[in-house]
């Protein structure tokens, strides 16, 4: 129901009740009774609807009706001061002090507790003025009538002294500033019915038909109280204004000017009436009472004026020191300082001047955004918010302030079009802020005003420095740039069209350089931005005016913090000949001059640095020491011209048989070698041999005749030696043992061979060992839902617990556990823990939180008669259903032709459990295979997921995985991701599903349930 219609329909009910008690005399009780519940009831509405920030003092004021309503028809009993008048006496004398206190707590809360001296003189002087007419008409006759008993005289006292307590309180709310609430108005109309009330009972005594008076009275005060509770006002009541100022009013003047005249009015009343003053020095108390708060008025008035006079100076003082303000920081300094001598002394309070970001970096919160519209359209109108309201960063730095006087700081005609220029917070106490909102807003117009000041001033130092440094750099050979955060070229010096071949102004800096290094300069720029400066000699590929390739040698440097330049200075130097040259002189120094093959000082220092990289990836090195046989004959029988030719030749077939990342050498003579790396397997290297021995067995034809280069191969890899001396010595044997084999044909290393054989040996005795003994355990890592960051599986990953070198990966024992056949029994012995493991989960955890495991299962598991068996069995024994497993293939088994395997596969998935292809993408296999094949998951490999950053190739590739996936049908596992930026890249490219040490590292399964029941948090994205 609308507010105003309560208010008629509440109002009408009260006016019938009224007209009821005046026209039935025997009703009065009962209708007095409904009129006061009826007014209770109207405050609670109120309270409901409206919702005040404070409902105390609401609260309070229908106790005190309930108060009065309930002991009207116990006062009004007969005889007088029988039992049930002495109870109503002390019902209606108990619900003056209540309705008091609600008068206080308004009070309070209307001026926000601030020290409002002049409101509260106000109420006293114009109390002092009623006080004296109440003695003198009221209070003094019943003490001086001697009929009455001392109880009846102190009733009949204490009610008036009641009513005066009321109507002081009522008065100082009425004095409080701000605009006049329909609220207040009732509220105030309500104790003066009252009042007339009291009035009209202690009149009773005096003429027996003023007694209706003492009752009907409140009826008039209970429906004042329920308007006041139904308006809408009624919630302003309880929030704090303005402070008023300090010139009286023409109402307040005139209220003064009659409360200082009730003296005299009474003096002449008595003397005229009854020839004498009874009460002369009660009259003169009261009259010197009001005669001082007068003066103490004025008094007031006079101190605000010094107030205002002191807060205008302190306006003007910071007014000359914004005017000479340079700089932001000084800015700050004057408000601090203009705020501390517009407040009153000793007042603690904070000051924060706020800027406005008129490009921020990121997306800005609905709400900041909408707190700055409503600063633009306020102004610079100051407002009273709570601490917690504003910005995080101002609320932390005002955070012991309840309270914060918030003023925008606005120019409306300012040139860049936004008129917010910041907004200015001083936080301190209520009282304080309240009397300051005038005055801030003063200073925060001056402040707005000095700070676009300062940013034009910079703006045109900015634009003179930019005009000198042209001309300082118009002529240079150089091409220096200026590059802005969104890498794109701000300023090019005159040259640049020169060597860039056109201007490149406007232009993204990385899209003129050459593809291949765009990806090092974003890295080089980075860390220039990082702090770190640029190395010297850094060369970058362009295309330059004839578009032709050139050489920029680069020297990058940050001055984004200087306002003159605001950005990254880059200069180009074009050293295309000079490079040129000294790869020329640095080949010749490096290479052999017959072959164009590396030499043996370009061979060694390969096979140094592949060593060092072997040692840090793991990867094996294999060098190759190839000789000629029968080369000698050649050169004797057919001139070293031919052999010559033949050598070139053969160097030709030897690089040709090598792939890119390898070396082919000549160390002399007919001697040749070849440095293999970057590969997994010591059998590589021997395929390198193999191939090497193809390609040198097709004739040669030189000066038109075939010739057959016959060559024998000595071989060894880094896991026979790790240094580069014992890998050419163990080559240079290895020859020896092959030429003494027989020709064409190439042996190996045999020590370490024997080596090898024996570690393997070892290592596959003591795994036997381990599968029969039960040293194996599990770990299991998070598979997540990248949407909500819930665990939905767990991976279950093998380890092996070795007694004397601990916990080893299943990398180093895997490969022999293959061979061996030991993977079968390793494989049962993991689907039965992980299930057994999964179980106990599922029984612990709520219905909605039941997690799969995945296990991996070997090619050879699946050849095993009777695995599916197995797993069913393994699931019945466990005692979970079957879509709680998902077992995981290798992807190489996608391009197999064994029936049986896909024919199990399909019987496990119409079981219910699910097939996952691991690694996906690193055996190349079809992807028509995927189709034709009884497959549910997909687990990208991780080298994907780190590659895809910064490579907008491998990030199309997951992207198009995905998309194949969600075509076929397929949920797809993101594996390996480690940071944020894979996350939200592959949540954004649709990937449902993940897992990585980003979420969480290996667990046990005790650790992992706990995982499941309180995940770590995750780092901010």
């Amino acid at each position: 129901m609308p507010t105003r219609l309560t208010a008629a329909l509440f109002g009408l009910w009260m006016a019938l009740l009224g007209c009821v008690f005046a026209v039935v005399p025997a009703w009065q009780p009962p209708v007095g009774v409904l009129a006061g519940a009826s007014a209770v009831l109207a405050v609670l509405a109120g309270l409901r609807r409206h919702y005040p920030i404070r409902r105390g003092p609401w609260q309070l004021l229908a106790l005190a009706v309930g108060l009065s309503f309930a002991g009207v028809p116990a006062y009004t009993a007969r005889p007088v001061f029988s039992h049930m008048h002495t109870i109503g006496t002390g019902f209606l004398l108990a619900g003056y002090p209540l309705l008091a206190l609600v008068l206080y707590r308004f009070v309070r809360l209307r001026t926000g507790g601030r020290r409002d001296t002049g409101g509260l003189l106000d109420a006293l002087t114009l109390t002092s003025g009623v006080a004296l007419l109440a003695w003198t008409f009221v209070i003094g006759p019943h003490l001086r009538d001697t009929d009455l008993s001392l109880a009846q005289q102190w009733v009949a006292v204490a009610f008036p002294v009641g009513d005066l307590l009321c109507l002081a309180l009522l008065t100082r709310l009425l004095t409080a500033s701000g605009r006049r609430l329909p609220a207040a108005g009732w509220l105030a109309a309500g104790v003066l019915a009252l009042l007339l009330a009291d009035v009209g009972g202690n009149l009773v005594s005096l003429r027996d038909d003023l007694a209706f008076l003492a009752t009907f009275g409140r009826v008039p005060m209970y429906a004042a109280v329920g308007l006041a509770a139904l308006s809408p006002s009624m919630a302003e009541l309880t929030r704090p204004v303005a402070t008023p100022l300090a010139e009286l009013g023409r109402v307040r003047l005139g209220l003064l000017a009659l409360a200082s005249l009730v003296a005299p009015a009474v003096l002449v009343f008595q003397v005229s009436v009854d020839g004498e003053v009874p009460d002369l020095t009660v009259v003169a108390a009261l009259s010197a009472l009001t005669f001082l708060l007068v003066l103490a008025r004025m008094a007031g008035i006079m101190a605000s004026h010094r107030l205002a006079l002191a807060r205008e100076r302190g306006l003007r003082e910071a007014s000359a020191a914004l005017v000479s303000a340079a700089d932001a920081d000084e800015v700050g300094n004057a408000v601090r300082t203009a705020v501390a001598q517009l407040l009153p002394a000793d007042v603690p309070h904070g000051v924060v001047l706020a800027m406005a970001i008129t490009e921020p970096e990121g997306p800005v919160a609905p709400e900041v955004a909408a707190q700055s519209d409503f600063d633009r359209a306020t102004g610079t109108a100051a407002r009273l918010v709570a601490t917690r309201d504003v910005d995080w960063a101002v609320a932390v730095r005002l955070t012991h302030f309840n309270m914060v006087l918030r003023c925008p700081l606005v120019l409306r005609d300012r040139p860049n079009g936004d008129p917010l220029v910041g907004v200015l917070h001083v936080g301190g106490p209520t009282w304080a802020l309240l009397g300051l909102q005038r005055a801030l807003e003063v200073l925060a117009h001056q402040v707005a005003l000095a700070l676009e000041r300062i940013g034009l001033s910079k703006e045109v130092t900015r634009r003179n420095s930019e005009a000198y440094f042209r001309t300082l750099v118009q002529n240079t050979s150089d091409v220096i740039l200026i590059v802005d955060e969104d890498e794109r070229v701000r300023y090019a010096s005159p040259s640049a069209g020169h060597v860039l071949g056109g201007d490149p102004v406007g232009a993204s800096l990385p899209d003129l350089i050459h593809p291949g290094d765009r990806l090092r300069l974003a890295d080089v720029l980075a860390a220039v931005r990082g702090g770190e400066g640029t190395p010297e000699g850094l060369d970058f590929r362009a295309v330059g005016r004839r578009r032709t390739e050139v050489m920029l040698e680069m020297h990058c440097r940050d001055l984004r913090a200087d306002q003159t330049v605001a950005g990254l200075v880059v200069t180009l130097r074009d050293v295309t000949d000079r490079r040129q040259l000294e790869r020329e002189l640095t080949h010749q120094a490096f290479h052999d001059s017959l072959t164009g093959l590396a030499n043996r000082v370009l061979f060694a220092d390969r096979l140094q640095h592949a060593l060092a990289r072997g040692a840090r990836d793991g990867s094996v090195v294999g060098v190759l020491f190839i000789d000629l046989d029968d080369f000698k004959i050649v050169n004797d029988t057919l001139g070293h011209a031919t052999g010559d030719q033949l050598l070139i030749a053969v160097a030709a077939r030897i690089a040709g048989a090598l792939r890119a990342d390898d070396t082919a050498a000549r160390l002399g003579g007919d001697e040749f070698a070849a440095l293999v790396e970057n590969v997994q397997d010591p059998g590589a290297v021997e395929e390198t041999a193999t191939r090497i021995l193809a390609a040198l067995a097709e004739p040669i034809m030189v000066d038109g005749g075939p010739l057959q280069a016959v060559a024998s191969i000595g071989i060894t890899t880094t896991p026979e030696a790790d240094t580069a001396d014992a890998l050419l010595r163990q080559a240079d044997l290895a020859l020896y043992v092959a030429k003494g084999a027989g020709k064409n044909q190439w042996r190996r290393y045999q020590s370490h061979l024997h080596s090898a054989m024996v570690d393997r040996l070892e290592l596959r005795s003591a795994l036997d060992h381990a599968v029969n003994e039960g040293h194996f355990l599990l770990q299991y890592q998070p598979i997540v839902d990248l949407g909500t960051d819930e665990a939905v599986g767990f991976e279950a990953l093998v380890r092996w617990h070795h007694p004397q070198r601990g916990v080893i990966a299943p990398d180093q024992f895997i490969e022999v556990a293959e061979e061996s056949g030991l993977i079968v029994p390793m494989g049962r012995w993991v689907l039965d823990q992980a299930l057994h493991t999964v179980a106990q989960w599922r029984r612990i955890l709520p219905r909605i939180q039941q997690p799969y495991v995945s296990v991996n299962v070997s090619v050879r598991q699946f050849r095993q008669s009777g695995f599916v068996e197995q797993v069913k069995a393994s699931l019945e024994y466990a005692g979970v259903p079957a879509r709680a497993l998902m077992l995981e293939i290798t992807e190489t088994l996608l391009m197999g032709d064994d029936e049986q395997i896909w024919t199990d596969l399909a019987t496990l998935q119409e079981a219910g459990v699910r097939i996952a292809i691991d690694d996906f993408g690193t055996g190349y296999s079809s992807l028509g295979y995927l189709r034709q094949r009884p497959i549910d998951v997909l687990k990208i490999d991780k080298t994907f997921i780190d590659d895809m950053v910064g490579s907008e190739q491998q990030l199309a590739l997951v992207a198009g995985i995905i998309s194949l996936a969600q075509t076929l049908n397929l949920t797809v596992v993101a594996e390996g991701i480690e940071d944020a930026t894979h996350r939200m890249l592959l949540a954004q490219l649709g990937c449902p599903l993940g897992q990585g040490y980003y979420y969480s590292e290996p667990l046990d399964a005790t650790e992992a349930l706990a995982w499941l029941r309180n995940p770590l948090p995750l780092a901010a994205v």
